[in-house]
């Protein structure tokens, strides 16, 4: 009881500190603002994008009340896509090492909090140990796991509370936490136009029961249990954490002044083959291939989009904080580095020249070694290296065309792709150490392999 007091207090008195100085006569023309990541998340998890493993019907009802979008792409693991996703920037300009996100980057917390936004963040951190980088970044309010320390996520958490670390042994559920906090956000910050982060834990390994399976142990502890015959029950605690958010935005009535957007964070864990479209897809996570890149991309803006939509244009995970930033009226400083376009003209229907092209810079979990670098456009990719693919054709990467059996019409995407990767080659700053190369033999890709997998 002493704990939940605590916790309340703290929570509470945060966001009073920084609602108080809100502009009252601003609040009604300025949206609130909630971004839902699932971590491990694939695209072809999601019934209404053709998956029929799992049942989603929240997920599946925003979309069909809002606008489902056919080609995201992020960044094969976790850090590299929420570097990207919070800056703006590809990799190569700011990406330093997994689990790190370099202070002297500026993040849409920091961009809202500057605004008047109250800003919070629930849900996995892993950008870094120091216990007041979720303020710095502009956070008020976090509940986190992986920020100080890393104990168990799920069953009986340890987790980060304004910076305090806090461990659960009463059965408690680490993305019940997350969800219950979230809640209490959105009910205190009402009056209060809000950004709100949600970069779940769930789906992602260990595979374990929620407290709707129905071998839930509330006293399992520690992550060493897996079996993904639990994908499925994760899948649909996922799904129910959508549902309650926006039962929780009627319930406030800030259903049609709230803009969510629902992502993955890379692609399903590779131990997980799911049913997609009638065919078996295997999750690709830490692949550079479609099934590592390719996740949802779901928003809902009552009022604001058509209800039903469905977009085929790419978005890459660098637009989202100029997407965020245009749908709340923030007017972001002149930044040469930023690579992100705003799609939030795609989202109300409003004519706009769409991204033609994804550029990536892939470090993953090493510290050191050879990066991946390509670029890909809806029908071909190229990678620094020279191997080139048709994703049409060959949406695996099996077989790479024959340079000397290009048509006109493949030579031509080859060039233009070719410039784009040319324009990043000296893009790696100064202040980034230099990456030390390697010999990729077989032993270290398999040791690299089980690393991206375990993250």
């Amino acid at each position: 009881m002493r704990k939940r007091l605590l916790i309340t207090v703290i929570i509470l008195f945060t966001v009073f500190l920084r609602g108080e100085f809100i502009d009252a006569a601003d609040v009604e023309n300025r949206p609130n603002i909630i971004l839902i990541m699932a971590d491990d998340f694939g695209y072809e998890c999601v019934g209404a994008n053709g998956g029929t493993s799992y049942k989603t019907p929240n997920l599946d009802k925003l979309a069909a009340n809002g606008i489902r979008f056919e080609n995201c792409f992020v960044q094969p693991l976790c850090t590299p896509t929420r570097v990207q996703l919070m800056t703006g920037k590809y990799n190569v300009r700011n990406y330093t090492q997994f689990g790190q996100l370099d202070p002297s980057q500026k993040t849409f917390g920091n961009v809202f909090h500057d605004a008047g936004y109250v800003t919070g963040i629930f849900g996995k951190w892993q950008l870094g140990n120091d216990k007041n980088l979720p303020q710095y970044f502009g956070f008020d309010t976090c509940t986190l796991w992986l920020h100080t320390r890393r104990p168990a996520r799920y069953a009986n958490p340890g987790l980060e509370i304004q910076g305090n670390e806090f461990n659960f042994t009463n059965g408690e559920y680490g993305p019940q936490i997350f969800i219950e906090h979230l809640l209490n956000f959105i009910e205190t910050n009402k009056n209060n136009p809000f950004l709100l982060y949600y970069p779940m834990c769930l789906t992602h390994a260990p595979f374990q029961p929620t407290p709707d399976s129905p071998d839930w142990d509330p006293k399992r502890t520690g992550e060493e249990y897996s079996d993904k015959k639990h994908f499925n029950e994760m899948t649909a605690f996922v799904d129910k954490n959508v549902g309650r958010i926006v039962e929780k935005l009627a319930e406030t009535g800030l259903a049609e002044k709230t803009l969510i957007i629902f992502l993955g964070d890379n692609g399903t864990g590779r131990p997980i083959t799911s049913q997609f479209k009638g065919k078996p897809y295997q999750g690709g996570k830490g692949s550079t291939t479609e099934a590592g890149m390719h996740v949802p991309l779901i928003v809902s803006f009552p009022n604001k989009i058509k209800s039903g939509t469905v977009n085929t244009n790419l978005v890459d995970s660098t637009d989202f904080l100029p997407t965020l930033a245009e749908a709340a009226g923030i007017e972001l400083p002149q930044d040469a580095e930023r690579d992100g376009i705003s799609f939030y003209p795609q989202l109300i229907g409003q004519e706009t020249k769409p991204r033609e092209w994804i550029y990536s810079w892939f470090l993953g979990t090493k510290t050191s070694g050879q990066e991946s670098v390509f670029v890909f456009d809806k029908h071909f990719k190229l990678y620094r290296e020279g191997h080139f693919f048709d994703l049409i054709n060959d949406p695996e990467e099996k077989k790479p065309l024959n340079s000397e059996l290009l048509n006109e019409k493949q030579k031509s995407a080859k060039q233009k792709l070719q410039t784009i990767l040319a324009r990043y080659e000296n893009t790696r700053p100064d202040w980034v150490k230099p990456l030390e190369k390697k010999t990729d033999t077989p032993k270290n890709k398999k040791r690299e392999q089980r690393k991206q997998i375990r993250n």
